[in-house]
């Protein structure tokens, strides 16, 4: 049996503000539907993906922000950087300060030396960044997928 990861749901305050600043970064709008009492879904793609990103109104009840580390890969890590600050977006680029893989998604702030991966290795070199409401997004740059990942 195939599954794919089709939507994720992204709880944020205000939905036009939302909106904005992922179209800004070159989110492609898939559907806004107004509906009645309120209700309203937007849904958005990142540029080379196949999952999406819904928020809105009556979407969810998680709290705005709680969202904690989505993970997006890139090529270049320093290059992604460069995109998302030239859009208004504070990123900071770091790597496991241990020397391991994957410390982006378990190491803290102090267990992180800046800057990318200095032996440039894939899936070792992470960005993040923020959206208005405080959801937590990584950039990982994988240059070459492990066995079986492609």
């Amino acid at each position: 049996m195939d599954m794919k990861l089709e939507v994720v749901v992204v709880p944020v305050s205000d939905v036009d503000r939302a909106k904005d600043f992922y179209e800004r970064l070159g989110f492609r709008e898939d559907i806004d539907f107004v509906g009645g009492d309120g209700y309203r879904v937007v849904q958005l793609t990142p540029p080379g993906s196949a999952c999406s990103i819904i928020f809105g109104k009556g979407i969810t009840s998680a709290r705005p922000g709680s969202i904690d580390r989505l993970v997006l890969a890139v090529h270049d890590v320093g290059a992604a950087r460069d995109d998302l600050r030239s859009h208004g977006v504070e990123v900071s680029v770091f790597h496991d300060a241990g020397g391991g893989l994957g410390g982006g998604f378990y190491a803290g702030p102090e267990a992180r030396a800046p800057g990318p991966d200095p032996q440039r290795r894939s899936y070792a070199s992470y960005a993040s960044f923020s959206d208005p409401d405080g959801n937590v997004w990584l950039l990982q740059e994988i240059t070459e997928r492990l066995p079986g990942r492609v």
